[in-house]
Formats: C-alpha cells, structure tokens, sequence
C-alpha cells in the first residue's frame, strides 16, 4: 500500500469531490491520505472534515508563505483549535517561499516562527515548504527548537548539503513528481542516498504531475509513479518501497494503518 504524505484535494480543483479522487487512486493501490488544509480557513476546515469522516484520510492545518499577510491573531487562534483535533496530524504546510514572494519576506519569517512555536504546543510535526531559501528556513528550524517535535521537508527539491542538515534536525525527506523529472539530478541524488527510514513519497496533487503524465492535473492515484522512480534510483524493489514510505509515514504521523484505515496512535 503506498501512502500519499501530501496531497490538496479543494473543490476548486477537482469538482467531481474528493470521494472520486480518493477512490481511484484505491484502485491504483494507495490507501493512505494526508490531505493539506491551506489557503484559508475554510479549506483547512475542509481538510480536517474530510479526515473526520474518511479513515484512509488524515489532514494537516498551517499557513502557506504566500498567505502568511493575511495571518492575524484571530486566524492563528483558529488554526490552533483546528490544528488540536485528533485527526490532524502535523502542522502545514508552513515555512519559506523566497521564489514567488507573494508575501514580504519578514512576514514570512514571523508567520514561519510563529507555525513551529504551535506544533510544539500541540507536540505535531511540521511539514515544511521552502522555496528559493534554504539557509533561512534551515536557520529558523534550528533557532526555533523544530528538533522537539520534526517533521518534513515536502516536495524536496534541494541537494544533498540541505538534506543533511534536515537530517540532523529529525526530519523526514518527501518526494513529489519532481523526481521523475529528467533534470532534477540533486533530487535524484538524494533520493539514492538518504536514509532509508527517512523516505516519504507524495503527490503534492493537483500540482507536479509526474513523467509520464505531464501536463495532466496530478492527483494522489500518480504517486505510484513517484514510488517507481525512487525504487529505481535505489535499486530496490518497488514493493519494498511501497511499505518502508507507508511505514515511515506512520511513525511521522503518529497513525497505525489498518486495512480499514488509518489509527490515531502508534500500533
């Protein structure tokens, strides 16, 4: 069974709803969701109401960079209540986003400092979006404290140095469709080298459709072949693959998965 660590599933993008989507990525053989609740607080409501009601289905709940200038005391407020429910597994996706800069830079940084002090109120995980700024969303991570509670660095795209010191700091490495990708030789670097039981594969659905469906809208049935391309530049066996990300991702997330889902608490 693969596990599908990070996936969008809002109306706006796929109109058919989320039931659809969810079931024929089933049928492609991935069983476990994390849906990510960003981009106001109705889509992260959404998020969580979807894992409340799907047992194959966890959320998360953050603000994105390139919304961190709508934050407020308010919005925080909520996103913590939010962010408290059981079926609400890690906090994000939240961090740095130097590339599109939809929000001042300082700003980003604030919202980002703020993000890790909540997940280490709620002791949850962090799933981390860094763009265009490695150094200083490594540098906050680490000022921060983020090692007490870890997390993930979402879609990687960085090199090896970056995945290093992520590492260190406890956290788990995710890879999107960006690695099929022909050119993205530092990612395909990484994905040979990194730890084992720090692997995890993810759509980013409806966003980085993988070769060979590029073009397409991605969504979470495609992550199938995410995990082909990583078995391969393992040069493991792609079932193997399967079950270490699925597991992995479970023990980030505090879930146990069952064959009727996914379990809050360790098995």
């Amino acid at each position: 069974m693969l596990f599908d660590t990070h996936c969008h599933l809002d109306e706006a993008s796929f109109p058919e709803g989320a039931d659809a989507v969810l079931e024929r990525a089933r049928a492609a053989g991935v069983g476990a969701f994390t849906c990510i609740g960003v981009g106001s607080l109705e889509l992260a409501r959404a998020a969580v109401a979807l894992a409340e009601r799907r047992p194959d289905v966890v959320a998360t709940v953050g603000i994105h960079p390139h919304d961190a200038n709508t934050a407020d005391a308010a919005s925080e407020a909520d996103l913590e209540s939010l962010g408290a429910r059981a079926r609400v597994v890690a906090i994000g996706e939240v961090g740095l986003d130097f590339h599109y800069d939809h929000s001042p830079r300082e700003t980003q940084e604030h919202v980002f400092r703020r993000a890790i002090a909540l997940a280490r109120r709620l002791h949850k995980p962090l799933v981390i979006h860094t763009r265009s700024a490695p150094q200083e969303t490594l540098d906050i991570l680490e000022a921060e404290a983020a090692r007490d509670v870890g997390g993930v660095i979402h879609c990687f795209s960085e090199d090896r140095a970056f995945a290093a010191r992520a590492l260190e700091l406890g956290f788990y490495l995710s890879f999107s469709g960006i690695l099929t990708f022909k050119n993205a030789r530092s990612v395909h670097d990484v994905a040979a080298w990194a730890p084992e039981d720090r692997l995890l594969v993810e759509t980013d659905s409806p966003y980085l459709a993988p070769v060979p469906l590029r073009g397409k809208k991605c969504e979470p049935a495609f992550v199938q072949h995410t995990a082909l391309r990583l078995a391969e530049l393992r040069s493991s066996d792609p079932e193997r693959i399967a079950a270490v990300t699925a597991e992995n991702a479970a023990r980030l997330f505090g879930v146990s998965v069952h064959e009727g889902g996914l379990v809050i608490g360790r098995a």
